[in-house]
């Protein structure tokens, strides 16, 4: 996710963060980002998820379209 992010960098975030929210708060603020990263995540599957079941419909309905027999239009004129 963060390629160019090394271990200096990383030290420095985490030394920045204790400075600001304090020991006893880190904890809360992990929890934190970390149940908000797992509301993206399912929020954006069941995005995906409307996204393939609406493509599995499109698909079912080209396959009923393509495998019924088409009429001719000299068959149309010669049925009463």
């Amino acid at each position: 996710m963060f390629p160019s992010l090394g271990m200096p960098e990383i030290i420095l975030i985490l030394v920045i963060a204790l400075v600001v929210f304090g020991p006893k708060q880190i904890p809360e603020v992990g929890k934190a980002l970390g149940r908000t990263l797992n509301e993206i995540r399912r929020a954006s599957m069941s995005g995906w998820d409307e996204v393939l079941e609406s493509d599995k419909e499109a698909k079912k309905e080209v396959e009923e379209e393509t495998t019924q027999p088409r009429t001719t239009a000299t068959e149309a004129q010669e049925k009463p």
